[in-house]
């Protein structure tokens, strides 16, 4: 176990120092510096708030693992889609960017959604069937 940790820490210090070269030989590294600050100040004032928020929200329910997961799968799709959907103006080349993102994320969102109903549905089933064969 000790060597498998090692030799992790020693891949994360690589790829540190492979960033910190890339970073270095940008035209204005500190553009990456103020958005990597501008994305901490973001998740410690917004996105962590909110994930605690709706975590206590949902500590009474009873199906809440499934709630949560739901909502940071949702929560992390919009996440990673957010950038496409708020990028100013048109692409210069317009097949760079070609998708509909904003329909796009409503299917993946609501295949989420779907997904997360089928298996409470099955939980369900599976509940009251063990509670009739309890009884």
């Amino acid at each position: 176990m000790t060597v498998y940790r090692y030799t992790l820490g020693a891949l994360g210090l690589l790829l540190a120092a492979v960033g910190a070269r890339l970073v270095a030989v940008l035209p204005d590294p500190l553009d990456v510096l103020v958005w990597l600050g501008g994305a901490l100040v973001l998740h410690d004032a917004v996105i962590a708030p909110l994930v605690l928020g709706a975590g206590l929200l949902t500590a009474a329910l009873p199906a809440r693992g499934l709630l949560r997961g739901t909502l940071l799968t949702g929560g992390a799709v919009l996440l990673v889609t957010l950038p496409l959907l708020l990028r100013p103006g048109g692409a210069a080349n317009p097949s760079a960017l070609p998708l509909p993102y904003g329909r796009n994320l409503l299917l993946v969102l609501g295949a989420v959604a779907v997904a997360a109903g089928l298996l409470a549905a099955v939980r369900a089933v599976r509940s009251r069937g063990r509670r009739r064969r309890d009884a």
